[in-house]
């Protein structure tokens, strides 16, 4: 199977030789480019949103930095930048790799070698799809317990440990957010805060940044997973073309 890939830079030059670089590299695909990263988001967020997706730093109309922040639940993030001093804040936006222009090849395939060793990685770690359910060690010694995901109604991070609220009860194990986010499926369990993961089958109200699940319980959306989520939800909004003002 091909990696998809995508390229954002307002320089058609830095696109062109990205572009030259995808094409003569077996296993990847080029999916689109754009010179403009506004214009690219909805592509990057999208269902069909790309393996790979190459991000030039230093944009006139949104920094690659903020692009990175909207798309990197969806996408791999690579940014390509001629300035190094960004790279700490790359890795803080969860970058994969952080290519230096002038970009060789060697340089390239480098980075494209690590994310097929990552993605055969993460292949064997995942859940086989036919799967309902997920194991924990338990805060009682020795003791496993299983649970259906559809019986998660939301996780909910603290410090060293996690606590998973099901239906009927809680149960607390030594993992962080990130452990158990890659064990969920998607998209039935959503992020909207750096401590709370939920099961949007159980979402009754969304209301400003606040999500009142079914039993009552009010959670906080943090900015930054607030619009990621919110597009989520809209996917399913039911609309309507007419104006609620009657035809004019």
């Amino acid at each position: 199977m091909s990696i998809s890939c995508y390229v954002v830079d307002d320089e058609s030059g830095a696109i062109a030789l990205m572009e030259e670089y995808i094409e003569q590299t077996p296993g990847l695909e080029l999916v689109g480019t754009s010179l403009n990263p506004v214009a690219a988001l909805d592509e990057l967020t999208s269902e069909n949103a790309p393996d790979i997706t190459f991000i030039d730093v230093d944009m006139r109309l949104l920094s690659g930095l903020e692009l990175a922040g909207m798309v990197n639940l969806y996408t791999t993030v690579v940014f390509t930048t001629a300035f190094p001093e960004y790279a700490l804040q790359a890795f803080e936006k969860e970058a994969f790799d952080y290519l230096l222009k002038p970009i060789t090849y060697d340089r390239f395939f480098k980075c494209i070698t690590h994310v097929k060793r990552k993605k055969k990685q993460a292949a064997k770690n995942d859940y086989p799809i036919r799967e309902d359910f997920f194991n924990i060690k338990s805060e009682i010694k020795g003791r496993m317990v299983k649970i259906k995901f559809d019986e998660v109604m939301y996780i909910e991070g603290a410090v060293n440990y996690i606590q998973i609220h099901t239906i009927d009860s809680k149960h607390m194990t030594y993992l962080s957010m990130k452990e158990i986010e890659h064990s969920l499926p998607k998209p039935l369990f959503a992020r909207i805060h750096r401590s709370f993961i939920i099961n949007v089958n159980y979402v009754k109200v969304i209301e400003r940044s606040q999500i009142r699940m079914q039993n009552g319980e009010a959670l906080t959306m943090g900015d930054y997973y607030k619009q990621r989520f919110l597009d989520l939800m809209d996917a399913h909004l039911v609309k309507t073309d007419r104006s609620p003002y009657g035809e004019t």
